[in-house]
Formats: structure tokens, C-alpha cells, sequence
């Protein structure tokens, strides 16, 4: 362990390790299969980084995110340690070409993600690698029961077939006993150690806020300090609208969501950690992977679907250790938005019959064949084929890919987006020759708003129905708008295609997997259901609630969440008799919300408010239907 110290010092600059790297580092240099759970932030790349680079040969990794692959392999070359992502549309020639270099260059890492590992000259190559060490990052991904579900990550094993001395590390921070039991069990390790640090961070603050004005909240938090932000949102549309609110109010904000192109992405999250933006408002895209130490405020505007996704986003805030705040701001619309969202749509065995049976025909797939064909695949289209609902269809075609009856490709999703480059004006003037151009232009403009401030994904079956033109035409049309240098244009032709794993039986196929079909929905239901609970429970502190759902049972209170804040602010009887006499001074005057109360004085919101059910117990001040008070 002492060369394993020597290199951290060498490459990482730091004198010694943090709890339980140490461990996990010296079981992997035993050539032991290992599991390492520890919170965000709490340094897991450095636990297969440093033994492998003490041990002879290469390193791969497996990671979902291009971005964090990108992350990692840009620090590891910047430390003069050569690393290779293999990412991005690459063709077979020069797929061969990179992992040539790869084998016969001194590499020590190389990152794959889940399905470039399932194309089989990947695997082929990789046999006649000397690997050291196979490491799979948020390794929670493969596991049925883990919120992130990912199919191709199941495939991963077969490394453990195609090279079984070798030893694995499976690396997460969030899982709970049922997740870490399923993922070595995907994985086939053996006997592995595993190494779990507590999930308790005692400079993290989680607070509940049930608030029906969340604008108003939000500015009353971002006028404190100008520290760096993420504000998570529900949906794309939300982030660009909150961004331009904070922006209108004289704020620094930028938005991030899977919409938006690589490049822009790229620019927005430099502008984010140099903190030329500090605030980020963000779908659940952004995150994973970025490393920023002194974020201070995580703040969710909607619920999230479960404890693991919000326990993940919650703790990218306070990485160095200081005071940080991670605030979910919910009302009751709120609560039952994600019920309607989460559970209206989940597949039934009935749902999941009606699809299959659909693509088969819709694919001309005769019974009893299409074993491993492949297809070209448009999911709005085929959704308007059948006038099927698209939020349950998606589910259930996710359902049958995780179930093995499928297989989506890695684009499903991907959709066409365009921005306009020019003023509106001039953007008519351009239409004004070519009648052809200006309808499809101008459906176009109807239907998309925003589409002069943001790439924008359109939906070229719709444009086809609004126009009565070929999608022939349209793309045509298109592109030559972008030769013209009128728009930007990503295009992607198809959203997706299908591969079927079996042959067609229908009703049989979907039999064989009706028990696991329910089972995953009422694990959907139970996340759901954890996250209500701790949203809603105000009686027992918020860390412990998060620690007792990961296993963690011999917890104590922080001392920093809102339940625990609550209890230590209840005014004393000196105090609560002067803020009695200021809040009496003010309602002489007119009536008052709570909100405007609170701006004329300078005690705490949570005294404030004690107070004001004080008065209202003994019946000195009463509420009008505007909430407002007034004196009895």
C-alpha cells in the first residue's frame, strides 16, 4: 500500500486516502472481486484508478454518460496518464484503428460504455487485451430494482465469461440492500468484498418546503449569495422557463436538458463551473459525473420519482465538506402530479400484449419468426399508426426491452432539432421566393416556440400531417435551409431501431414475463411511495429518513434539516411576546399575508410564523380567503 500511496501522491497530489479507499484499493490488488459504496463525492474513481496503474496492463471501464467518460479521460491524460473513450458514431475501420492503438500503446484505461461492449468486435478485441482490472461505474444501472435501470448493462457479464481472472469493482452511491444483492448477481462476481461507507453527510442540510409560490421562494434563496447553483426541474420547457425568470429578475442563469446540442452543453456546463453562470437550472441530464466542490445550494422545484435519483442529485452539493443546502420545494399538486405521472402509465401485462403484438405487425413479423431481425423504428409514427397513448407506449417498450422480448437501440429518443439563425424578419424575407419553403417553414414557426432562441426538437411526422408534404421533402427543405445558413439542423431520420431477441408467439411471449412485468411495477409503486413519505414527513429528520431507507438504522438526528431546524426554532416567551407586539403594529395598519410579515421584520420566517398560530389560538388574529391576517 505504500506504492499505492506514492502514486496517489504523484498523480492526484494528495498526502493520504479518504476512509475506506485505502480498503477497497488493497482488496482490488488482491485480485479481488469488490464492491464499493460511497456517497457522492466521496472519491470512488480514485479506488480503481490508482491499483490500476500499479498493476501491469489496462484498465477498462464501463460508464453510462459519454460526459463523465469524457470528464475522467480528460483529468487522466491531463496527469500524464493515457486513457481512451470510445465514443460517438465511429466506423468500423477506425473502431479497429483505436482499439489497435489502444492494445499496442502503453493505455492504462479504456472507457466503454454498456452497448459499444456489446458490439463484437469489441469483444474479440478485448481477449487478446492484458487487462488488470474491470471497473463498472454507477453500477446500480443493472439492477431491475435500481431507479436508473439500464438493459445493456446486463451484458457487461460477459466479461466475466470471455476473461474470468480477471477481478471486477463495482462502483455506486446509491444502493440499497436489495439493489447491491441484484447487481453482484448480474455481475457473477465471486465472493466479492464489499465495502459500504455511510451515507451520512454532516454538512449537507436536506429541507422540505411545501410552497405554492416556489418563484417567490427561489428568489428569496438565490438573494443570499452568489454561490454556484444547480436548480433541478421536472421537464425540458420548465428549465428554459425558470432560467429566463431568474434571468428577468437580474440573475445569472443558463439551462441544461437533453435537448440541447453537444456543443451547447459543453459551453454551458465551462460557463457553470467558472462560475460565469452560477446558476444551472436543469433537468435530471445534468449531473452525473460533474464535479464541482463548492456547489452550495441543490434546489428541486418538482418531486422527483425516487429516494435514489433525488438522495444522487441532492448530494452534489457541499463536496468540500462546508455547509450546503439541498431544499425540495412541493405542494399538493405537486404530489399528485407525480402519482399521475408515475403510476397512470405504468405497463400492464393487457398494455405490454396490445404493443408487442402491434410492433410485430407493424414490422410485417410472421408468427413464430423474427428472431434477432432489426428495424428501423419511429415511435411517433407508430404511435399515431395505432392512435396509441405515447407516455404508456414508451414505457411499455422500455418494459419489453428490460424484459429481454426487445431490443431499443442506444438514439431511442433521438429526435430532429432545429434553431433558426436569423431575425423573424429575415427569416420571411428568405421564405418569400419558394412557396414549397415557406409552408413547411412557417408550420414549422406555429407550431415550435422558442425555436429562434434554442435548438428545438420538431417532429417531422407532424410537420408531414400539418403540411401534406413528403418527409422526403421536409428533410430536403431542411437541409438546404442549413446550406443556406437560415437554421441549425441535427437530423436524425428514425428515433430508434428494434431488434426482437425471440420469435413472435404473442400472447405467450408476453406470459413468460407477465410476473416480472407486475413485480417491477410494484417496485415502481414503492419508490414512489418512499419519496411521498419523506417529502411529507416533518416529524423525524430528513437525513435519518434518507439513511434508514439505504439500510442505515443506527442514525441521529443532523441537526441542520428543516424537522430538526423546526424544533430548535420555537421562539422563547420573551421573544414570542415582542414579535406578538410588531405583528399586532402591522395588522393595525391593513391586512397581511405571512410572506409580507415576514419582509417587515427581522426575526426568523419559523418564529414569525409560531407567532402568528399563537395569536391565532387565542384569538387575537384571524385569515380572509387571500390569506391574509387581520385583527379579530
Amino acid at each position: 500500500m505504500q506504492n499505492a500511496s506514492n502514486i496517489l501522491k504523484q498523480y492526484w497530489g494528495f498526502d493520504s486516502f479518504r476512509p475506506l479507499q485505502e480498503e477497497i484499493i488493497e482488496s482490488v490488488l488482491n485480485r479481488q472481486d469488490t464492491v464499493a459504496l460511497l456517497p457522492t463525492g466521496g472519491g470512488k474513481s480514485v479506488c480503481f484508478q490508482v491499483p490500476a496503474m500499479l498493476m501491469e496492463g489496462i484498465c477498462i471501464v464501463i460508464s453510462p454518460l459519454i460526459a463523465l467518460m469524457d470528464d475522467q479521460v480528460n483529468k487522466l491524460q491531463s496527469q500524464g496518464i493515457k486513457a481512451m473513450a470510445l465514443t460517438g458514431n465511429i466506423s468500423q475501420n477506425d473502431l479497429g484503428i483505436l482499439l489497435d492503438n489502444c492494445r499496442y500503446g502503453n493505455y492504462k484505461f479504456l472507457y466503454l460504455s454498456p452497448e459499444r461492449l456489446q458490439q463484437e468486435m469489441v469483444q474479440q478485441r478485448l481477449q487478446h487485451f492484458k487487462i488488470n482490472l474491470i471497473a463498472i461505474d454507477e453500477a446500480h444501472c443493472i439492477s431491475q430494482w435500481g431507479n436508473d435501470f439500464r438493459p445493456a448493462y446486463r451484458n457487461i457479464a460477459i466479461l466475466k465469461n470471455l476473461m474470468p481472472e480477471v477481478p471486477f469493482i463495482a462502483l455506486t452511491a446509491t444502493a440499497t440492500a436489495e439493489v447491491l444483492e441484484d447487481t453482484v448477481q448480474q455481475l457473477q462476481l465471486k465472493s466479492p468484498a464489499v465495502f459500504k461507507k455511510s451515507f451520512y453527510r454532516d454538512n449537507l442540510a436536506y429541507i422540505t418546503l411545501q410552497e405554492n409560490d416556489k418563484l417567490y421562494r427561489l428568489e428569496t434563496l438565490l438573494k443570499k449569495n452568489n454561490d454556484p447553483v444547480i436548480i433541478y426541474t421536472g421537464y425540458r420547457q420548465q428549465t428554459v422557463d425558470v432560467s429566463n425568470y431568474l434571468n428577468n429578475k437580474g440573475y445569472n442563469s443558463t439551462f441544461f436538458h437533453g435537448g440541447i446540442t453537444s456543443e451547447e452543453k459543453k459551453k454551458r456546463l465551462k460557463n457553470w463551473i467558472q462560475e460565469n453562470t452560477p446558476i444551472m437550472v436543469a433537468t435530471n441530464a445534468f449531473g452525473m459525473g460533474i464535479d464541482k466542490a463548492n456547489v452550495r445550494r441543490v434546489i428541486h422545484i418538482n418531486i422527483p420519482d425516487s429516494i435514489e435519483n433525488y438522495f444522487q442529485e441532492a448530494g452534489r452539493g457541499g463536496r468540500d465538506g462546508e455547509l450546503s443546502n439541498a431544499i425540495l420545494f412541493y405542494n399538493n399538486a405537486d404530489i399528485e402530479r407525480v402519482k399521475s405521472q408515475n403510476l397512470n402509465f405504468l405497463p400492464t401485462v393487457t398494455t405490454a400484449k396490445i404493443v408487442y403484438e402491434k410492433l410485430c405487425n407493424y414490422f410485417q413479423i410472421p408468427y413464430g419468426e423474427g428472431e434477432f431481425t432489426t428495424h428501423n423504428f419511429s415511435f411517433n409514427t407508430f404511435c399515431l399508426h395505432y392512435d396509441l397513448n405515447p407516455q404508456r407506449t414508451f414505457n411499455t417498450i422500455q418494459a419489453l426491452d428490460r424484459l429481454g422480448v426487445i431490443k431499443l437501440s442506444q438514439e431511442f429518443g433521438r429526435k430532429t432539432n432545429i434553431r433558426f439563425l436569423l431575425s423573424s424578419n429575415a427569416v420571411l424575407n428568405y421564405l418569400e421566393p419558394n412557396n414549397q419553403r415557406s409552408i413547411i417553414a412557417k408550420t414549422i414557426l406555429r407550431i415550435y416556440t422558442g425555436i429562434f432562441e434554442q435548438p428545438t426538437a420538431i417532429n417531422l411526422e407532424l410537420i408531414q400531417q400539418k403540411t401534406g408534404q413528403s418527409i422526403e421533402t421536409i428533410i430536403a427543405v431542411l437541409k438546404q435551409m442549413k446550406r443556406d445558413k437560415v437554421i441549425d439542423l441535427d437530423l436524425a431520420h428514425t428515433d430508434a431501431s428494434i431488434t426482437f431477441i425471440e420469435p413472435r408467439e404473442d400472447d405467450r411471449t408476453i406470459n413468460r414475463i407477465a410476473k416480472e412485468l407486475e413485480k417491477q411495477n410494484r417496485q415502481k409503486e414503492k419508490q414512489l411511495a418512499a419519496m411521498l413519505r419523506f417529502v411529507e414527513n416533518n416529524s423525524v429528520c430528513k437525513s435519518v429518513q434518507l439513511l434508514n431507507y439505504f439500510g442505515e438504522t443506527d442514525t441521529t438526528p443532523c441537526g441542520l434539516c428543516n424537522v430538526c431546524n423546526t424544533q430548535k426554532a420555537v421562539p422563547t416567551v420573551a421573544e414570542i411576546k415582542l414579535i406578538s407586539e410588531k405583528i399586532l403594529i402591522l395588522l393595525e395598519q391593513e391586512p397581511m399575508t405571512s410572506r409580507a410579515i415576514t419582509e417587515n421584520l427581522t426575526f426568523t420566517e419559523e418564529k414569525i410564523l409560531y407567532t402568528l398560530r399563537q395569536l391565532m389560538d387565542v384569538g387575537k388574529v384571524k385569515i380572509n380567503s387571500k390569506n391574509e391576517y387581520f385583527l379579530d
